[in-house]
């Protein structure tokens, strides 16, 4: 799956840090320190808007 990973304007200098990756079907989630080397965690739109709008 093709990505366009983006990463928070507040994540620390060191990439501490989660990247979001978006497609048109896919929301993906990985680690920004290991980069293409991480494991990715995929979900749907509806369930990562509902991920996100969990407290």
């Amino acid at each position: 799956m093709k990505y366009r990973w983006r990463k928070s304007s507040y994540s620390e200098a060191q990439n501490g840090c989660v990247e979001i990756g978006s497609s048109p079907t896919v929301v993906g989630v990985r680690d920004s320190k290991l980069g293409d080397a991480s494991p990715v965690l995929s979900f749907s739109p509806k369930a990562f808007r509902a991920f996100l709008a969990t407290r």
